[in-house]
């Protein structure tokens, strides 16, 4: 009888966008690591656009708003399980074994210091995004991290023991075997994975 072969260690890495993210699955080995698969990935339901942005759905709309806001809240936390599922099982069919996770955000500031109630919406619809992701990895046994977008080379250079310029040239290189756009979402997005295959894989 044929031997099963053990699955290839990989991590899933995200740049967390309003209502979507950017998904990219890294396989090692962590020094070298290379590029599986890359996509866009849903974090709402096309079917309901407000979705996108609940928090602005509910502006102005008193205690019905705050009611709307948690059903759309709902329809978020939904997608993310959806996709999280569907890039794990799309891993294991190909051979590989998903240990770890990371995110990269825009911003991490507490919407609760946010005094302008449009500037809060959006700080609440990207902690949001964010803890919904997080969530969802988490329900599947996946830890993950999360960088800030600014900083994000600086703050994965020591797990990496890459500098930040060479950590930004392996990046750029992996774009090459990829057939679609390598802009600043997907280079974070696979910067994210590399730090979470690099935390796992000693």
């Amino acid at each position: 009888m044929a031997k099963t072969s053990k699955p290839t260690p990989a991590a899933l890495g995200f740049r967390v966008k309003s209502g979507w993210a950017m998904a990219v699955l890294l396989a090692g080995p962590s020094n070298a690591p290379k590029l599986v698969r890359c996509q866009a990935v849903l974090l709402s339901d096309p079917r309901i656009p407000q979705s996108k942005q609940p928090h602005h759905a509910a502006l102005d709309l008193g205690n019905e708003g705050k009611a709307i806001a948690e059903k759309l809240c709902r329809v978020v936390t939904g997608a993310a399980k959806q996709s999280v599922q569907e890039l794990l099982e799309q891993a294991v069919a190909d051979g590989y074994g998903v240990v770890g996770a990371g995110l990269v955000v825009g911003s991490l500031v507490d919407p609760a210091t946010l005094h302008n109630e449009h500037i809060r919406a959006h700080g609440l619809e990207g902690q949001l995004f964010r803890t919904a992701l997080e969530d969802a990895l988490r329900e599947r046994g996946l830890a993950s991290t999360v960088l800030l977008e600014k900083n994000a080379y600086a703050t994965a250079s020591p797990t990496l023991r890459k500098s930040a310029p060479e950590a930004k040239k392996i990046i750029a290189g992996l774009g090459e075997s990829h057939e679609g756009s390598w802009r600043a979402e997907e280079k974070l997005a696979a910067l994210a994975a590399w730090m979470a295959l690099n935390a796992q894989i000693k």
